[in-house]
């Protein structure tokens, strides 16, 4: 991967659910009560809050095609999650859902760009070669890559042309202690 310095010409999009906040195993976080964050993720926010530009969540929500749960409900999760990150002195500039299900393969579901192609609409500024899209699934690295953004991979698994991480909080020291390591 090419050496980049990173700074707040930079914007970082990260998924939700397995970055950002604890996934619930065959089910989906409705409501605030079941969101519960990763460890040390929010002061990884917080302190990318500081280096980057922009910090945008993109997150496929089928639930709510599944008729689990309301826009609404997820909006006051996403709120709730904002809310949090400002209160410990971070920022997360816009927050994108697709609720669409994976079967209508939906422009706005990731692996497709919808998501990121709101992001730019809503913040011209934004430079995908000057981004990194931070995901645990596979759907989330193919959305980055289409998009031509440095992709970094939440797992203990190795995944061919992403830096693979267990954490955000190892994404927040690599970026600290290399700001050349992606």
């Amino acid at each position: 991967m090419e050496i980049a310095k990173i700074n707040s010409e930079w914007t970082l999009f990260l998924d939700r659910d397995g970055v950002i906040n604890k996934k619930i195993d065959n089910d989906y976080v409705k409501q605030i009560s079941e969101f519960e964050f990763l460890p040390n993720a929010l002061k990884a926010i917080v302190s990318f809050s500081k280096i980057f530009g922009r910090i945008i969540v993109v997150t496929n929500q089928q639930g709510i095609g599944k008729g689990l749960m309301r826009a609404k409900d997820l909006e006051l999760v996403h709120h709730h999650l904002s809310d949090a990150v400002s209160n410990a002195g971070g920022k997360i500039d816009a927050v994108y859902y697709a609720p669409q299900l994976a079967k209508e393969n939906s422009i706005l579901r990731k692996p497709n760009i919808g998501m990121g192609s709101k992001a730019k609409e809503d913040f011209p500024e934004i430079d995908f070669n000057k981004s990194i899209m931070v995901g645990d699934s596979f759907s989330d690295i193919e959305f980055g890559k289409k998009l031509k953004m440095k992709t970094v991979f939440i797992s203990e698994k190795e995944l061919e042309g992403s830096v693979c991480l267990p954490s955000l909080w190892q994404l927040k020291e690599l970026i600290e202690n290399n700001s050349t390591a992606l």
